[in-house]
């Protein structure tokens, strides 16, 4: 899709949508100067007398000009009656281009309110991400073609210029075409994204933009490194295992190294303790955390931020078989620590394990990991944030800022000494499950163990890894969650380095 400014009156500009928008007070946000088309000021005008729910937000209404503009149509979308962030900003734009899109519109021009000059830069970013994040689908497997357009020119006037225009555009298209080709990797099914082929995909990244070096560990490398955690769990399943690794060296003289930790559960149907059937085909997306790490690196190669990174992504199947890890037995992690593995459905926290030591012993200095890990974390959240946990505040909060700017919502759950409690063994030096009771807060205390002193954060994206309805930027299917609060922190911190 591309994006250009245009200064013309909105009245002359030839687009098939334009996209006016609708304040609280049932007013438009423009001044339309539509003064030789008084058909078109009062059909707005009836509507938005006639019409209160209009200016509700994300409604829209759609006028067709019957040729009395250069515009096809307009379409009007209402702001509701809130202070609107920049992510509800995102969120309004998607909507205009996805119902653009279902208009059969080749292009559309948005039309931004004239009392936002102070934030223009930041609204055409909204407007970059939300259209091309509000219109992605995920076609791979249909057959018949849909009915609904693709959206190829997106104009913006209204407002003057901003000089940095094209480097926001710029940079706005990088992060979300990221967040999208991690929605794709976690859309495929199971059959179609096996570890070897997720572990492709990073091998083709590296391939395309060349300041990543890939490195993809096989069984027999991980067997060496004593990799038993992982493994283990990869017993059961006639797929290989594969461990995904990323180097992004953009500060040769810094001694910091960030990890980017990605769960990559490609199908999980929880092994031997076997998961209900109902919903398992959903179990695909347990690769959601990997595929976010990916979808950041893609991110991070172009835009280039001055600091190194590390992404380390465990990736197998959990599958029952004859050879499959049991309830019950003891497996030693690659730090030593040994395991009791009570329930072989808690199988993510395992893979992690080994990938966070691996990541200490290739230098890491600061630690994020990110998994579809339990589904306590969405009985506590549901789908609207994801869960953090951490073992140094001062480094979580720079997260925390980062996912707030991005428009990613994250919540801050404890990890009290009494947690670890619960995952005590008394035939190891520690179990893989702590219970039903505080589910999400003892899976982090596991992982925390193979942290230990090295700052560290967990980010359980259980509850935020789908949407079941398109809704604002987010479709039906995978969101891409994590990308953004990832690229944005990389910008932060590199921005610190000066």
């Amino acid at each position: 899709m591309k994006f250009e400014w245009i200064s013309a009156n909105i009245t002359e500009i030839l687009c098939d949508t334009l996209v006016i928008l609708v304040s609280h007070d049932h007013t438009c946000l423009n001044e339309l100067h539509f003064e030789k088309h008084q058909q078109v000021t009062g059909q707005i005008a009836d509507i938005l007398r006639d019409q209160p729910a209009q200016s509700g937000f994300g409604t829209t209404t759609t006028i067709y000009t019957l040729g009395q503009l250069r515009a096809k149509q307009i379409l009007l979308i209402g702001c509701g009656d809130e202070k609107l962030s920049l992510d509800k900003w995102r969120a309004l734009f998607a909507i205009a281009a996805r119902q653009a899109k279902k208009l059969q519109s080749k292009s559309l021009c948005f039309v931004l309110p004239e009392d936002k000059e102070a934030i223009c830069s930041k609204l055409i970013e909204a407007a970059v991400e939300g259209s091309l994040l509000g219109t992605y689908s995920f076609d791979d497997y249909h057959t018949k073609e849909k009915m609904s357009g693709n959206l190829e020119t997106c104009l913006f006037t209204g407002l003057e210029k901003v000089d940095a225009f094209n480097e926001i555009v710029t940079r706005s298209k990088i992060v979300a075409s990221s967040v999208n080709f991690s929605r794709d990797l976690v859309n495929q099914p199971a059959c179609a994204m096996t570890p070897s082929i997720l572990a492709q995909q990073a091998q083709d990244l590296a391939s395309t933009y060349g300041c990543l070096k890939s490195t993809i560990l096989d069984r027999k490398q991980m067997e060496e490194l004593k990799m038993n955690a992982l493994l283990a769990v990869a017993k059961g399943s006639n797929e290989p295992p594969k461990l995904i690794v990323l180097e992004y060296n953009g500060h040769s003289s810094s001694k910091e190294k960030i990890a980017f930790v990605g769960k990559g559960i490609t199908f999980d149907s929880g092994g031997i303790s076997l998961k209900p059937s109902k919903g398992m085909e959903e179990m695909k997306d347990d690769m959601a955390g990997g595929a976010a790490v990916l979808g950041a690196m893609r991110a991070i190669a172009q835009l280039k931020p001055k600091l190194n990174i590390l992404a380390v992504v465990p990736c197998t199947e959990n599958m029952p078989s004859g050879h499959a890890c049991r309830p019950g037995d003891v497996i030693s992690s690659m730090n030593g620590k040994t395991i009791e593995v009570v329930n072989t459905d808690a199988e993510g926290r395992l893979i992690l394990a080994d990938a966070v030591t691996y990541a200490k012993e290739q230098g890491a200095t600061h630690l994020i990991d990110l998994a579809t890990l339990t589904g306590a974390c969405v009985v506590a959240l549901g789908t609207v944030a994801s869960g953090v946990f951490t073992n140094q505040a001062d480094w979580c909060q720079k997260l925390l800022d980062a996912a707030e700017k991005s428009g990613e919502k994250l919540w801050k759950l404890p990890l009290f000494p009494e947690y670890k409690e619960l995952i005590k063994s008394s035939i190891a030096d520690m179990k893989n499950s702590g219970g039903r009771d505080a589910g999400a807060i003892t899976a982090a205390c596991f992982i925390a163990e193979f942290a230990e002193q090295t700052p560290w954060i967990h980010i359980d994206i259980a509850g935020t890894v789908e949407s079941n309805k398109d809704c604002g930027y987010q479709v039906k299917g995978a969101t891409g969650t994590g990308v953004r609060t990832l690229v944005q922190l990389a910008e932060e911190l590199a921005y610190e380095n000066g």
